[in-house]
């Protein structure tokens, strides 16, 4: 547009394809649709993605949402399944088993949220299992179910769901989409890049082919290379391995031999944990592990000797840091994915991070000159996503009775971030759990992993102790058996997403 301020951007151009890059590809095409901004994305078949996250959280519904994508069609193009939660095993002691429910358990009863009648209900020898009153687990370990209702009354109102989808295939999907909306791509391989001698500004990048691509604004999604974000504009990392040690995983998948339930599943091992995520056509699995605590032949050896199926490729290691960069946003680039930081899957947040790069460029999205404001806002609130994530996932580790192996040792005696510390004393005291304005993980993720792990606080509300012992377990039992019932008269999760376009064979 001739007319436009020069102050204006104009050009965008996206490093990199895979998921990030799709994914912000196909976010700023719909949303900046009209305003005559360009959207290149320049990736190379020569170099490939890292390509194993598979699972979400409920948070990518609102994504495809926004993109006026159909549910339907995107479970069938991206052999997806349903996903209501993880379950994790062994983390606590072994033995024990918990799922983190994308719900919150029970319902207010009165003044004091619903684990605090739980908590005393315990203390008295009459509270079934706390999982035993949320509704997305129940319907998890019963390979149930239903979408949402609106519906104040019923139980199928108070959760929430994501999908176990193949990455690969959501990012050919995006693509698809992107282009056809007008994003442009270009295949080749980036060899350098021109920065502004005045500013330090990427003012373009050039191809192994001679080309050049000129842009005002450029989004690093060129995976744990940070192609210009770290090559070119040297913006530091924060190194976190020294809270989450872990640095190298193992990635298979297998052929479907048990259960294609609705959840994730995570196992602790002796120096580190395994994931199982159930998709139509396959299992997809990994060993993610700290190699001063496993060797990586013994990694492999315990991935390969629990596949429940026939391995339909080759094992990839794969190799990372904890962390995240000191700036995800540097004079005109912002890193997003890998490029910016990685924080282990444990909890499925890589996507999500995605996600929230790009919906806060999208609402800080800067004239040419990137202000300064605008740049310091976004790092703001990239950081703050990036520190609370790391502190939920670090729960996980130091929230542990074990003492089999030396990783679950350390962690649990480790000096802790003090935002961590002052979560789990809170919590331990009376029973309070983080309540942010902001941030992925709210109280019902918090209290999940709390009592999953044997953090049992010391009181609970005072306030609990002004209802009545029979009238409390009235409420509770009618809460359990209310969620029983609803699940009973759900449908089976393989009969739901073959309603869906299943590529499977018949449903159960």
């Amino acid at each position: 547009m001739a007319d436009r301020p020069d102050h204006m951007v104009r050009d965008i151009v996206i490093v990199g394809g895979g998921t990030a890059g799709w994914m912000t590809a196909a976010a700023l095409v719909r949303r900046l649709a009209g305003t005559g901004i360009s959207v290149t994305l320049v990736e190379s078949a020569e170099i490939g993605t890292v390509g194993v996250g598979e699972a979400t959280l409920p948070q990518i519904r609102y994504f495809n949402e926004m993109l006026g994508i159909d549910e339907a069609e995107l479970m069938a193009r991206t052999s997806a399944t349903i996903k209501l939660g993880i379950e994790f095993r062994d983390w606590g002691r072994i033995g024990d088993r918990y799922i983190h429910p994308f719900g919150a358990h029970g319902e207010r009863i009165g003044p004091a949220d619903f684990h605090h009648y739980w908590l005393k209900e315990q203390a008295a020898g009459t509270a079934q299992p706390f999982g035993r009153y949320c509704y997305p687990i129940v319907s998890a370990w019963n390979d149930r179910f239903e979408l949402p209702r609106e519906d104040p009354a019923s139980p199928l109102t108070h959760f929430s769901y994501a999908f176990q989808f193949d990455a690969s295939l959501y990012g050919a999907f995006l693509a698809d989409y992107a282009q056809k909306r007008g994003a442009k791509r270009v295949e080749g391989k980036i060899v350098s890049a021109d920065l502004d001698g005045e500013s330090g500004f990427v003012r373009s990048v050039t191809l192994e082919s001679g080309t050049q691509i000129a842009g005002e604004l450029f989004v690093d999604c060129s995976g744990f290379r940070g192609l210009l974000i770290e090559e070119q504009l040297e913006t530091g990392f924060e190194d976190w391995s020294d809270w989450l040690p872990c640095n190298r995983a193992w990635a298979v998948p297998c052929a479907i031999g048990g259960e294609v339930g609705p959840y994730t599943r995570s196992t602790a091992r002796t120096g580190g944990w395994q994931w199982r995520i159930p998709l139509q056509h396959r299992i997809g699995n990994g060993h993610v592990y700290c190699d001063r605590y496993v060797s990586d032949g013994d990694a492999l050896d315990q991935l390969m000797t629990s596949l429940e199926g026939e391995p339909l490729a080759d094992p990839r290691k794969l190799f990372f840091v904890a962390g995240k960069r000191r700036r995800l946003w540097n004079r005109n680039c912002i890193a997003i994915g890998l490029s910016g930081g990685f924080l282990e899957p444990l909890e499925s947040t890589s996507i999500d991070l995605i996600q929230s790069g790009i919906e806060n460029l999208v609402a800080l999205f800067p004239e040419a000159d990137c202000a300064a404001a605008d740049r310091d806002e976004y790092n703001r609130l990239m950081d703050l996503e990036f520190e609370r994530i790391r502190d939920f996932l670090m729960l996980h580790y130091v929230a542990t009775q074990r003492d089999d192996a030396p990783l679950w040792r350390d962690m649990r005696n480790m000096t802790w971030p003090d935002s961590l510390a002052e979560k789990i004393e809170t919590f331990r005291h009376r029973g309070a759990v983080p309540n942010y304005a902001s941030g992925l993980f709210q109280p019902p993720s918090w209290l999940a992993v709390f009592i999953g792990q044997n953090i049992v606080p010391e009181a609970w509300d005072p306030r609990v102790d002004r209802m009545a012992d029979e009238e409390r377990s009235a409420h509770l039992e009618r809460v359990r058996t209310t969620i029983a019932d609803a699940v009973e008269r759900s449908s089976g999760h393989l009969a739901f997403i073959k309603s869906y376009g299943a590529t499977f064979g018949d449903a159960a």
